[in-house]
């Protein structure tokens, strides 16, 4: 009971429905949800600064960032820091590592953008924010989202992947399968009637069964 308490204290946003709205101080100045309106965002926590994994995972971020700006989205980071500990900790980056880290950090002393978004985990950590990442869209609609637990990595290619695939099911009204990468074939979607279901073999598609068809876009 006492973890189950523990999630429903936390409190977690929903798929499909309107992102929490924020307005918060970053690096980069205030920035609000409504800022990103027209865009993609991608908001992620980490647990604090100057932490390794953390690092890794910036750097990493960083060194995509024209990939994903190509693709119309925006990238802003967040943890339970102060201002200047984010300003220090880029900065490092910087010195140490080469990396220019060209996207907002925002400062969430207060936790109200982590605890909107579920970010706090109890049975994690107390004050830390643990590694979620959020795929925003241009309206302002929480698409995806995605854990991981503070000793592991994220794999930034794997949130441009699923960026691209988000936009390409959008754009083409299919789904796309497991590993899915630009090129590949997508899933047309099931037929709704028996009817339908009769003729999808004659349909022109790459047919494997009725519920089961791919085509190339």
């Amino acid at each position: 009971m006492e973890n189950v308490e523990q999630v429903q204290a936390a409190g977690l946003p929903r798929l499909n429905e309107a992102a929490p709205a924020f307005n918060a101080k970053t690096t980069h100045g205030v920035r609000s949800l409504n800022d990103y309106k027209g865009k993609w965002l991608i908001l992620f926590s980490h647990p604090a600064d100057f932490t390794p994994v953390c690092t890794t995972e910036f750097m990493a971020f960083a060194k995509h960032y024209d990939q994903f700006q190509a693709k119309n989205c925006e990238l802003l980071g967040l943890s339970i820091d102060s201002n200047y500990a984010h300003i220090a900790w880029v900065r490092n980056i910087k010195e140490k590592f080469g990396v220019d880290i060209q996207f907002p950090i925002i400062e969430d002393l207060s936790m109200d953008v982590a605890r909107a978004y579920g970010m706090i985990h109890p049975g994690a950590a107390d004050t830390s924010a643990v590694r979620a990442t959020f795929l925003i869209d241009p309206e302002g609609v929480l698409r995806a989202m995605v854990y991981y637990p503070m000793s592991n990595g994220r794999s930034i290619p794997e949130f441009l992947r699923l960026l691209t695939a988000l936009q390409t099911t959008d754009t083409n009204a299919c789904a796309t399968p497991e590993g899915w990468q630009p090129g590949d074939a997508v899933i047309v979607p099931p037929p709704q009637t028996a009817e339908a279901a009769q003729k999808r073999a004659s349909e022109g598609y790459e047919y494997t069964d009725w519920y089961f068809s791919k085509k190339p876009l």
